[in-house]
């Protein structure tokens, strides 16, 4: 077993996974590094890769009113680009705070094993919405807290 299967086996998304879920989720990631302040991808990318984070630390952020702000921060088993796997754009930018290693999984190929594993297809899909629900979520409460300071009456400086 790789250090890679290790935290793939250890990752909440994979779970419920079977082993022979997870080593064919080996042989179709291929491991990437990004250093400190690389872009992932952009919010509205039609990227077709999904990633798993095996070390580092990466920012999900989201253009509001011309400025960047952080939805959320994801780390070593943590897993991004849902929307690729959806066949939809990208909903944040995903920035490297610092070095990352990660696996990355061509789209279309993930699409390809879960046509010839339905059972994948549906374990990966069933918790791939759970991500998408947790997202949405810290999104709510990153705009709650922008509304909130935006409605605060501001203290004058003494």
């Amino acid at each position: 077993m790789t250090s890679e299967t290790v935290v793939l086996d250890r990752c909440p998304f994979f779970e419920q996974f079977q082993p022979k879920h997870l080593d064919k989720l080996m042989i179709l990631g291929t491991p990437v590094h990004f250093g400190g302040g690389d872009i992932l991808f952009r919010e509205g990318d039609d990227a077709s890769q999904f990633y798993v984070l095996l070390s580092g630390r990466v920012a999900l952020e989201a253009s509001f009113g011309g400025r960047q702000v952080r939805i959320d921060t994801l780390f070593g088993g943590d897993e991004l680009g849902w929307s690729a796997v959806l066949k939809r754009q990208k909903q944040f930018q995903a920035r490297a705070l610092e070095s990352v290693q990660a696996l990355v999984f061509e789209v279309p190929a993930m699409h390809d094993a879960f046509d010839g594993n339905p059972y994948f297809g549906r374990a990966f899909l069933e918790r791939l919405l759970t991500v998408v629900a947790e997202r949405l979520q810290n999104t709510r409460l990153q705009l709650a807290a922008a509304l909130a300071e935006a409605q605060s009456p501001h203290k004058p400086a003494s």
